[in-house]
């Protein structure tokens, strides 16, 4: 399974960005598909999943300004980013786990394939 994340960049604090992320290779389901993030000499963190069936979890930090939604039909999952600050500066990464339940979708443990990382920079 290969993870192709794209839509990072330099947006000036307040701004938005919506990151995608899509799935390909050999396939059959997955059932959980999220992003994390890393910081620059910040440990790795949890943004937000979501399941095959719709069901989400988010940092509670995060939620409100920042919306994670998935096409199944194109094994695709995004991630809508608003009212960014510098502070979410970081590479932002797509994981997802082929099966994985809800109660586990913080743990990194519950995933088996990482993306190779989309550079968020908020800066003005």
């Amino acid at each position: 399974v290969q993870l192709q994340a794209s839509g990072g960049g330099l947006v000036q604090p307040g701004g938005s960005l919506r990151l995608s992320c899509a799935a390909s290779g050999s396939i059959r389901s997955i059932n959980i598909m999220s992003w994390y993030r890393q910081a620059p000499g910040k440990e790795r963190e949890f943004i937000a999943g979501i399941t095959s069936g719709g069901s989400t979890n988010y940092r509670g930090s995060l939620k409100g300004r920042f919306t994670i939604s998935r096409d199944n039909a194109k094994n695709t999952v995004y991630l809508q980013m608003n009212s960014l600050k510098p502070e979410d500066t970081a590479v932002y990464y797509c994981v997802v786990a082929l099966r994985g339940i809800l109660t586990t979708i913080r743990l990194p443990t519950t995933y088996d394939y990482w993306g190779q990382g989309t550079l968020v920079t908020v800066s003005s």
